[in-house]
């Protein structure tokens, strides 16, 4: 069938005007109108570092947004990444300039943060940050300027905590916390996906690391259904009871009470508890490093 282009009638930009408005309207009602369907749901690609000691995903601060590494911690709740000014513990790393954002703003407040593994101190800011597809606007986050040696290996910036309000050093309100506050996510769940290269002698300083769910779990990486337990302790560090410990094939006994408390921590790559556990868990290996586990 033959098709013939009509002669569009003379019209002013007034009656354009109106004209594109009524597609506009006409397109919204057959489709859908794109701002009443919100993102549900994201994942973050994440990069193992070292063989399985860190893993770290991607974020972005500022107008215009600018990208940086930071690790995901499920056992801290804050949010920094080393500034411009930053003068310890920053060689070689991308460093956030706070003059490169229209948007931000220095809260004139020290911050200052204790790991197991190291400090970062500072002051305290706000901009906006983004993740996954998702953004808070107001975000409260810490820019460092000095950091414990070792804390940082490039190419990460920072660290963005993952855990409750409550052990926030700063006080604020953490970047997941305000999404599910806010209804962002279509399920209030988070879900990691780690790999491991344990034992792998040619594995190299970045490897691909998995993913961070945001708002689902994705049901393609496990099998099963999921148990949901309830936290002993509410809105602290991710706490669950340990019941039941098997370690190739071999039962392991397990403490009883508050002594079975054991925190999922994604920032640590060790395994910690009382020594007399500890030693009869590790005991079933018969790879056991020469490390110290006990509390």
């Amino acid at each position: 069938m033959s098709l013939l282009r009509s002669k569009p009638a003379q019209q002013s930009a007034e009656q354009w005007g109106a004209w594109a408005k009524n597609q506009k309207t006409v397109l919204e009602a057959k489709y859908g109108h794109g701002s009443l369907h919100k993102r549900a749901t994201g994942t973050n690609y994440m990069v193992n570092q070292n063989g399985d000691s860190s893993y770290y995903g991607s974020l972005a601060i500022g107008t215009p947004p600018i990208s940086y590494n930071v690790i995901l911690d499920t056992g801290s709740a804050d949010l920094w990444v080393a500034g411009s000014n930053c003068t310890i513990g920053c060689d070689d790393v991308p460093l956030f300039d706070p003059s490169s954002s229209s948007t931000f703003q220095n809260e004139s407040t020290a911050f200052s943060i204790t790991y197991g593994s190291g400090q970062a101190a500072g002051f305290l800011s706000q901009d906006i940050v983004q993740m996954a597809g998702f953004e808070v606007e107001n975000q409260i986050f810490g820019v460092c300027v000095q950091v414990s040696s070792g804390l940082l290996t490039s190419p990460v910036s920072g660290l963005l905590g993952l855990g409750f309000q409550t052990i926030a050093s700063s006080g604020a309100t953490p970047f997941w916390q305000t999404l599910v506050t806010e209804n962002a996510w279509d399920s209030p769940v988070m879900a990691f996906h780690l790999t491991r290269y344990l034992n792998v002698s040619n594995v190299r300083t970045l490897e691909p690391g998995g993913s961070f769910s945001m708002g689902f779990a994705n049901s393609s990486l496990y099998t099963g259904d999921i148990d949901y337990v309830s936290l002993p302790i509410e809105g602290s560090y991710w706490i669950l009871p340990i019941t039941e410990i098997t370690v190739q094939n071999s039962s392991v006994s397990a403490p009883s009470g508050s002594e079975s408390y054991a925190a999922i921590d994604t920032g640590t790559t060790l395994v910690g508890g009382p020594p007399s556990y500890i030693s009869e868990i590790f005991a079933q290996n018969s790879w056991v490093p020469a490390w110290d586990w006990g509390l």
